[in-house]
């Protein structure tokens, strides 16, 4: 059985446009100028990774910023109790991690952020549902190929998983049409040609779904 809470954040977050874009090792003002990027065209979900101090700085502006907008802003890395102890202090709607640790996704759920963990397995998969996970991050997904995904969406139907790793503007919408819920995209905001290609991508998408 799924947790209500997860699916439903997760569901809704994702409910106008399957694309979330993570924004790692930027400093505060470039993180909010980014931020404002990715909103400005319509991408309402953002993960910041908190590997540093400096980026849970980052982050806790950016989630201030994000309450303005009606915007999400989540922490990403979070691979211990106390990275979501700082995540939560910091504000994050919600955390994000690489693997899958069920002492991390209780805490996170604990402190009423809903948890988006990595999964590469059959077995992880199954281990994250048993604790009522069904929003899964697929990572590292061009690692993984699109195949994976058909694979696993054959015994877990009821999965829905976010593509994330060496994801870009070139590659998302084959990972969304091969049956990624979701898509995470690194690079897309920083880089200028990708930057410039992001408007065309998200009309793309939207006219698909």
């Amino acid at each position: 059985m799924s947790d209500p809470t997860n699916e439903r954040f997760f569901r809704a977050g994702f409910a106008d446009l399957p694309l979330m874009a993570i924004l790692r090792r930027f400093d505060r003002q470039r993180t909010l100028e980014l931020c404002t990027r990715a909103w400005d065209h319509g991408i309402p979900m953002v993960e910041i990774p908190v590997q540093s101090p400096d980026a849970v700085a980052a982050l806790t502006a950016a989630t201030r910023a994000g309450a303005e907008r009606g915007a999400s802003v989540g922490a990403g890395t979070v691979t211990t109790i106390e990275r979501v102890e700082a995540a939560a202090k910091a504000g994050a709607a919600f955390t994000v991690a690489p693997g899958f640790s069920r002492r991390v996704a209780e805490a996170s759920i604990a402190a009423g952020m809903p948890h988006l963990p990595g999964v590469a397995t059959a077995s992880e998969i199954q281990r994250a549902m048993e604790l009522g996970l069904t929003w899964l991050k697929a990572f590292p997904a061009a690692e993984l190929g699109t195949s994976w995904f058909r694979a696993m969406h054959g015994p877990f139907p009821e999965v829905s998983f976010v593509a994330t790793g060496g994801m870009s503007t070139g590659n998302a919408e084959r990972f969304l049409a091969e049956g990624a819920s979701a898509v995470s995209l690194g690079s897309a905001l920083a880089d200028a040609g990708q930057l410039a290609a992001l408007p065309e991508l998200v009309d793309r998408v939207r006219g698909a779904r």
